[in-house]
């Protein structure tokens, strides 16, 4: 029986997406000036009302734009891939509120918004568990998504410390309890990646005929397995050629002449296809798309030669990988570890993480002691790059859509999802492309950038978990750490707390004496429920650090 199939609507085709998927974002109702709400839809997803900034007053082509423009002028060259031999990834996180003479709504006019950088992270390494630290001064992920989200991290502690000193201009206002903040109603987060996040989201169908939006696939996946692409970025050896992408590499997707009009039609995520199914995926609740990659035949009858593959891992406890050649080599919907040379991390994919922080908030467990409900993202952009916004949306909403039963303020967001045409110009394709046949390998670089909205050292570059340039015999010292470490965050928090009265504290603070990073981070009450329940219903597997890893004070 063939997969049923909703009826077809007239749709013309985004620019700057693949040949593959239709884009769509998620409902948004109201208008801007009234205070946005959740409500929740009938997936039980938890959606922005209120507020048309999450849907028409910025484009995915700006975000990526402002968000390369900050790159190249406001991070150093330190830490920067070397010219024509290293490539980088790149993510930032955008705040968006609505121009000043706007603010208070009340008109018909088109509302203008101000876009502006508050935190950017570059990276593409890990460490392995070997090299994990128990005094918190190491970053054991150093991916940019992840960095990204650290220096976000950095950015909310500096504006917590403004509305604790009453400074009009931090984006938190009081909430309704003592001691706790909320953000200000008309602002939103959109979550930039150069790329689409590795894990989950990076396994994408491959249609025989294609239009390629980076590097094209290998024909002789489906009888090599061993040739893989993509997402591992740690693999040794670059064995793709990339397309001719034009000048400058920062120029927008177009579709190539003599490529067939493929636009595959998507049912909605989560929905389970009825059909043969092989074994090794059954259960899965695949989606028309997903169903392509094992059956091979995409809903609009075009070929599935292969996947896009990641190099993540699944972690202990899944049901692993078929690995088998072409289209089912991958098991989709299922928790990662990022790839490392030899020694195994136990870093979750970007994938995996960006699907936790849509039900925790990216502002982590200790921030939510002092704030009144998470900080969520509204939007997540991804660059120019091989990209499905079913697996996106698969990755980062679908597994998690059925979770119930969280404490108040917390909620699976139904985010938005969109594709910029717009290409990262350091880039593994962008790079390969300008150095054509030049000498050498290209490979990832092994610095990491950190950039946060904050007045005092902004940027921290990183290697291996560590300030560039430290040395063995230093790693003790304090100068031996990032700003973005657990740590010095920890450190932060701290001082936060000790600008503000013990009187005005909120009560999961004056409970009892707590004194270790661990300790304050269990004391989170409402945040720690919220991660037991995401836990308990669709991450069972997910890999936590043994406690004594957070003993430090």
């Amino acid at each position: 029986m063939a997969p049923r199939q909703r009826p077809r609507h007239p749709r013309r085709q985004a620019r700057g997406l693949s040949l593959f998927q239709e884009p769509r974002a998620c409902r948004v109702t109201g208008r801007m000036g009234s205070t946005p709400a959740l409500e929740p839809s009938e997936k039980g997803l938890r959606l922005w009302r209120g507020s048309a900034l999450t849907q028409t007053m910025w484009t995915a082509d700006e975000i990526a734009q402002l968000c390369y423009e900050h790159y190249r002028t406001r991070l150093p060259k330190q830490g920067k891939p070397e010219p024509n031999r290293e490539w980088t990834l790149l993510a930032a996180v955008v705040k968006i509120k609505p121009a000043a003479d706007q603010a208070c709504g009340g008109t018909n006019k088109p509302t203008q918004v101000t876009k502006e950088v508050v935190s950017m992270g570059t990276g593409t390494k890990c460490i392995g568990q070997s090299k994990m630290r128990k005094s918190g001064d190491i970053l054991n992920d150093s991916h940019a998504e992840v960095i990204a989200r650290r220096s976000f991290q950095r950015y909310l502690l500096h504006q917590l410390h403004l509305a604790a000193a009453l400074k009009e201009d931090s984006i938190f206002v009081p909430g309704t309890q003592r001691g706790l903040w909320k953000l200000r109603p008309d602002l939103l987060f959109v979550f930039f990646s150069s790329h689409t996040p590795c894990g989950d989201a990076s396994i994408i169908p491959m249609l025989e005929f294609e239009d390629q939006p980076c590097c094209p696939i290998h024909r002789d996946w489906a009888n090599n397995p061993l040739v893989e692409a993509s997402s591992d970025l740690e693999d040794p050896e670059d064995k793709k050629k990339c397309e001719d992408l034009g000048s400058p590499v920062t120029k927008k997707m177009r579709p190539e002449p003599g490529i067939p009009d493929i636009v595959a039609h998507h049912q909605s995520f989560g929905h389970q296809e009825s059909g043969q199914v092989p074994p090794s995926v059954s259960g899965s609740h695949l989606t028309a798309e997903e169903l392509a990659t094992v059956t091979g035949m995409a809903p609009s009858g075009a070929k599935v030669v292969d996947v896009y593959r990641t190099g993540a891992k699944c972690v202990p406890g899944e049901a692993g990988d078929s690995g088998k050649p072409g289209a089912a080599y991958h098991q989709v919907g299922l928790l990662r570890v990022k790839p490392g040379r030899g020694d195994r991390t136990c870093s979750l994919s970007c994938s995996d993480k960006l699907a936790r922080w849509n039900v925790l908030g990216c502002q982590g467990a200790l921030l939510m002691h002092l704030l009144e409900e998470p900080v969520y993202l509204s939007a997540v952009v991804i660059g120019r790059c091989p990209y499905s916004q079913e697996a996106m949306q698969r990755a980062l909403t679908g597994r998690c859509r059925n979770v119930s039963a969280l404490p108040r303020g917390f909620g699976v967001q139904e985010v938005k999802i969109e594709q910029s045409g717009f290409l990262f110009e350091q880039s593994r394709c962008a790079v390969q492309a300008k150095r054509a046949d030049g000498p050498g390998r290209l490979v990832p670089c092994g610095a990491a950038i950190s950039w946060s909205a904050v007045p005092e050292q902004p940027l921290d570059v990183t290697a291996n978990g560590f300030p560039q340039g430290t040395t063995k015999k230093a790693i003790r010292c304090l100068q031996a750490r990032s700003r973005i470490s657990k740590v010095e965050l920890f450190r932060s928090f701290q001082r936060l707390l000790s600008s503000i009265s013990e009187d005005k504290w909120p009560d999961s603070l004056r409970m009892r004496k707590l004194e270790t990073y661990h300790e304050y981070k269990e004391a989170a009450s409402a945040y720690q429920e919220a991660w037991t329940v995401l836990r308990e219903q669709a991450f069972g597997s997910w890999i936590r650090h043994p406690p004594d890893y957070d003993q430090f004070k």
